[in-house]
């Protein structure tokens, strides 16, 4: 950590006594409770310079994990192109949670819409928090690590498309997968294969196979 980086972790520690500092290689990083979030973000807005939220996210560490969820919160300082990451966890794994920053930058909107439908983090305070990508009415939240690559078989939400199609949604085909990283670098399927595509070998020449 350089001086400067430093100072800067040092001057938020004595303003936040609950901050940690969060390993990385790319730019300075901490984690705070959830309870503290927006207290920092608004510090890091209005006096430490960090003007726009370029991302927010959110980590799943898998099922059986406690915390499970960890939202992540991206600032840039536009005057000096400078970074900071901010995660803080979850208090619950079953109902994941995080105040809404829509109050400190309006452009949280989509961020806050989109880890909701893909992670199912809710995000109290959000003016209008509704699905951005999936339909309303999807039961799923296709980014969190329990969803199959694959995808899962689900109702059209159009009724008539549904009936006059006579189908649903399906798993998409699966080249092999799902696949496993390998410590050595390589990559197997489940099954200890390597990665193949025989299942989706169909094209417009021949006939999809049955879902």
């Amino acid at each position: 950590m350089t001086a400067s980086a430093s100072h800067f972790a040092a001057s938020l520690s004595a303003q936040f006594q609950n901050l940690t500092t969060r390993p990385s290689l790319d730019a300075a990083a901490f984690n705070i409770p959830a309870s503290e979030a927006l207290a920092l973000l608004a510090h890091l807005r209005d006096a430490c310079g960090f003007d726009l939220l370029a991302d927010l996210t959110a980590i799943d560490w898998a099922p059986g994990s406690s915390p499970r969820y960890t939202v992540v919160y991206h600032l840039l300082a536009t005057e000096r192109a400078e970074y900071v990451r901010i995660a803080a966890a979850c208090a619950s794994d079953s109902e994941p949670s995080m105040p809404s920053a829509t109050a400190l930058w309006a452009g949280a909107d989509w961020h806050e819409r989109e880890c909701f439908d893909l992670m199912g983090v809710q995000f109290p305070g959000h003016p209008d928090l509704r699905r951005i990508l999936m339909w309303d009415g999807y039961p799923y939240h296709p980014l969190r690590k329990d969803f199959p690559l694959a995808g899962l078989p689900t109702e059209l939400p159009d009724a008539e498309i549904a009936a006059l199609s006579g189908t649903k949604v399906i798993g998409a085909p699966m080249a092999g997968g799902p696949f496993v990283a390998q410590p050595d670098g390589s990559v197997t399927t489940s099954s200890g294969r390597g990665p193949r595509a025989l299942d989706q070998e169909w094209n417009e020449k021949h006939e999809k196979p049955a879902g």
